[in-house]
């Protein structure tokens, strides 16, 4: 590296590596010197010295700020960060030096930085994405000038000499905490929640963390500022609930994180009749209160009247009836537990709830979730699941043709079931137009894009479905296959890990993490995740990883153990063993035979780069017409 008075420094977690080395490349584009440090772990006197200099001797600092800075609270890029605040208190006010990016979403109300970086712009660049109009405001302000005129680039944060920005509309739901003297009552308080979350998912302009992220805080005494931390939101609802009889007592409050203020709160001595009363006069007291709180709207009639109509419109769907209502809770409760007793559970509470109210759109929607988990386990005959799920998700669509979870889920039976592509697409693109911040349909999107390999675009849902969701673990380790099939391999190693560092005994993680390092040239390391995974996944990933190290008989051993146990649920698996294995012959025949089964896993035939090997193959085209899945 040079010494030029014009270099940019470029400061970053390790784990950003590719994120950084993408803004590296597009300043560089431009003709634009920058340094980029890729040997964190050389460490050593000199190298510190030389860090240390280019610090001192740069014209801009540009750290990158992400959720992978958020989780280090130790770190070189720490120490580059201080030296770069240190020599900035020795310039005037009017010097930029100091130009933060942010690859993710993450906040800067949240963010684990030095104070002085929020007192200067930040540009968000997603994934280390960077248009030209970065680079240029780059380049106007190393001339010592400010962003040419009409370039616009999204940032976050202010300018010490502008108003400050309003902050981003979002908000956590926790699960409210169950005070009634019947332990029972839990799936009452934990259904309250999840339909404010569900109704605040559908008001434009808010940003909410979904379920899956914010109920795995339920019983762990987290603070309001470690919610907002990891979530990345600029709002907490809390609250309890009291049921005793037909009578309830609902206490809430709306938080704000940066500071714990008292936004809102409320309480409800009511009737359960009174349930859909209560919901929406929270819905709508939160609605004004983000929009003038952080957005700075007037708190007037107008804004009163628009909040009403907006979660009105959110509601649709919904029962009519309060014990119909009750039963639906309930049936959620169990479904949501994911096991074969519970979802059947499930089903005969929202089956009761439709037996009181037929016109309940919202608990066919359930339904046909339900159904369609039983026939995707191999609980009940495929045919007779899947037929009973579609059936339910098309009465949900007769009763309110604008219900964007009734269109998720027609989607989802479409893409995994039907391989009926553009008429999942439709589905899924009606459910975002309706609900464009509900992450469930966020994730279905990027399956989608990812199984008709549009890789670019899958990756970026994943990232805006991680926005939503970031303690989901599945959606780190859907992204991590996303990019494995990208040949972005590091980047994959990092969600692969961050899934199990989210959910450790997730099924299939270990497996996919010891393939994604087999392709790195990791063998060792790749066997040791292998051995790692509990029994199907570990089969599979063993046969591929011992074949690959030529290790035949413990290949073989694997492989016959995959067959026994799995030939009727795992046909597609053992044709990609095979395809790894270079038998092309038996993976077809395997192929073939997971094509006659519906096997869901054929849905990613594009996806996977160990099938590679078949793609000069004229059978592989063929496979693909049969698929539809031909460009």
């Amino acid at each position: 590296m040079s010494a030029s008075g014009r270099a940019i420094f470029l400061s970053y977690a390790s784990q950003d590596a590719e994120a950084a080395q993408r803004i590296c490349e597009a300043l560089r584009a431009a003709g634009l010197e920058v340094w980029l440090d890729q040997s964190e772990l050389r460490g050593g006197d000199v190298w510190d010295a030389s860090i240390r200099r280019q610090i001192k001797e740069c014209a801009l600092f540009v750290p990158v700020i992400s959720a992978n800075t958020q989780s280090r609270d130790e770190g070189y890029f720490r120490l580059e960060w201080k030296l770069a605040v240190d020599r900035s208190q020795l310039m005037a006010d009017s010097r930029t030096f100091l130009l933060p990016v942010v690859i993710d979403a993450t906040l800067d109300a949240n963010a684990l930085v030095p104070a002085k970086f929020l007192e200067v712009q930040w540009t968000h660049l997603p994934a280390g994405a960077t248009p030209v109009a970065f680079a240029e405001r780059v380049q106007q302000l190393l001339a010592g000038g400010a962003a040419p005129p009409g370039v616009s680039i999204a940032t976050r944060g202010m300018h010490a000499a502008a108003a400050p920005a309003h902050e981003p509309a979002s908000i956590a739901v926790l699960p409210f905490v169950n005070r009634s003297h019947d332990p029972e009552d839990e799936y009452f308080s934990d259904g309250l929640a999840d339909e404010l979350l569900n109704v605040l998912t559908k008001i434009r302009g808010l940003r909410v963390a979904a379920r899956s992220s914010a109920f795995t805080f339920k019983g762990k005494g987290a603070t309001v500022a470690e919610v907002g931390r990891a979530l990345n939101v600029a709002t907490v609802l809390e609250g309890s609930v009291r049921k005793a009889g037909s009578r309830m007592r609902i206490s809430v409050q709306l938080v704000k994180v940066t500071d714990g203020y008292q936004l809102w709160s409320e309480s409800y001595d009511r009737t359960l009749e009174d349930i859909f009363a209560v919901q929406d006069d929270i819905a709508q007291s939160v609605v004004k209160e983000l929009r003038s709180t952080l957005l700075g709207e007037a708190a007037d009639a107008k804004a009163a009247t628009e909040a009403t109509a907006q979660v009105a419109a959110a509601v649709k769907g919904r029962a009519t009836d309060a014990e119909a209502h009750r039963l639906y809770l309930q049936g959620r409760h169990f479904v949501n537990r994911f096991t074969r007793e519970d979802i059947a559970k499930g089903i005969g509470y929202l089956e009761q709830a439709l037996d009181r109210d037929p016109e309940f759109a919202l608990a066919w929607v359930s339904l046909s979730a339900a159904y369609a988990e039983e026939a995707g386990q191999s609980w009940v005959p495929l045919a007779e699941g899947l037929g009973r799920a579609r059936e339910a998700a098309a009465r949900a669509l007769a009763l309110e043709p604008k219900l964007a979870e009734a269109h998720a889920a027609t989607g989802w039976i479409h893409m995994n079931y039907d391989w009926d592509w553009r008429g999942a697409e439709a589905a899924f693109s009606r459910a975002l137009e309706l609900a464009p911040g509900n992450a469930a349909g966020l994730r279905h999107a990027a399956g989608l894009a990812f199984r008709l390999g549009r890789l670019d675009e899958a990756i970026a849902l994943w990232g805006h479905a991680i926005e939503q969701d970031p303690l989901n673990a599945s959606a780190y380790h859907s992204l991590g296959i996303t990019l494995d099939a990208a040949d972005r391999l590091a980047e994959a190693e990092q969600a692969y890990r961050k899934a199990l560092e989210l959910a450790p005994q997730r099924h299939g993680a270990h497996a996919f993490l010891g393939l994604n390092l087999l392709a790195q040239g990791r063998s060792d390391e790749a066997l040791e995740e292998a051995l790692r995974e509990p029994e199907s996944w570990r089969f599979y990933a063993l046969a591929i990883v011992h074949r690959a190290a030529g290790r035949g008989a413990e290949a073989d051993a694997a492989l016959n153990e995959l067959i026994a146990r799995h030939a009727a649920d795992a046909a597609f698996q053992i044709a990609v063993v095979y395809a790894a294995g270079g038998d092309m012959d038996i993976a077809f025949q395997w192929l073939e035979r997971a094509y006659i089964q519906r096997d869901p896993g054929l849905s990613d035939l594009k996806g996977i780069s160990l099938l590679r090997p078949l793609h000069a193959d004229p059978r592989w085209s063929a496979l693909l017409r049969k698929m539809r899945l031909t460009d």
